[in-house]
């Protein structure tokens, strides 16, 4: 009966999510690292909102304390690959799918892993930067990750980049002798500091990201959150926004999450299977 029991639970759940999509038929989409699980990258929470691992990087230890840069770049050499190496997943091409026929106005990711763009969706806002780009903060000089990657293993020649298990956005394990050897190269152009272009935990989202998602907010027709606990602010806000101007928001998320109260949907269900019953059943 348990099966019986999860298989009512999912149907009820594709359900309603078609007929929240059905009847809000442009929407602006908040996608979290949840929705990058199946793809390989695994979340910083779990199903109750805590945090797993290690404490993330600051953005002000970063910019100020070259021990925190040596960590940062070590762990980074050795979670790069399988961050590049990940590839989108249904969640990915249901929402790129959905964006080509009309269906999503803007999606608000606050992923740095670019899986979006992998999969096709083209109005997306990389709401914390993304991984696969670094720019000097001398010069402001732009270079791609992957350059970076070959930057590092020539510095550090001596790296095991083969006995990694993938942390969230790039990030891995690496003992304090490592990161006491770790040697960090500066920008070829002005010798500055590197730094991904991604924004930091104590970083300040950019202003104009912020505007240009309350403005699809205010365009569209309903909120829907995929895959995110919104512990974080910078998504959080835009529930908020959407309450604000009384328009409806559902969550699908694996857990509880901060807007739950704010949501006239919310599901318990995992999101690449309700959205590939949606995808269907809208394209039949």
């Amino acid at each position: 009966m348990a099966g019986a029991d999860a298989y009512s639970a999912d149907r009820e759940a594709n359900q309603r999510c078609l007929a929240f999509i059905r009847a809000h038929p442009t929407l602006t989409v908040l996608t979290g690292a949840g929705i990058s699980a199946d793809s390989g990258i695994p979340t910083y929470r779990d199903a109750q909102g805590t945090w797993l691992g290690s404490n993330p990087i600051q953005h002000q230890n970063f910019l100020n304390m070259l021990a925190a840069r040596r960590r940062y770049w070590a762990r980074s050499m050795l979670g790069w690959p399988p961050v590049r190496d990940a590839r989108p997943n249904v969640t990915h091409r249901c929402l790129a799918w959905m964006e080509s026929k009309g269906h999503i106005d803007t999606l608000i990711t606050q992923n740095v892993d670019r899986l979006h763009q992998r999969a096709g969706s083209e109005r997306v806002i990389d709401l914390h930067g993304r991984l696969d780009q670094v720019v000097c903060l001398g010069c402001g000089q732009e270079t791609q990750r992957e350059t970076m990657q070959q930057r590092l293993l020539q510095a550090n020649p001596d790296s095991e980049l083969n006995t990694v298990s993938p942390r969230p956005d790039g990030d891995a394990d690496v003992s304090d002798e490592r990161v006491a050897a770790m040697q960090v190269p500066a920008c070829s152009q002005c010798a500055g500091t590197l730094k991904p272009d991604v924004v930091f935990f104590g970083g300040s989202v950019p202003r104009d990201r912020v505007e240009a998602g309350m403005a699809a907010i205010e365009r569209s027709d309903a909120l829907l959150v995929l895959g995110s606990s919104l512990k974080v602010y910078s998504g959080y806000r835009f529930c908020k926004q959407a309450a604000a101007l009384g328009k409806p928001i559902a969550i699908i998320n694996r857990g509880v999450t901060r807007g739950d109260d704010l949501a006239n949907l919310k599901l318990n269900a995992d999101c690449g299977s309700v959205l590939a019953y949606t995808v269907q059943a809208i394209s039949a």
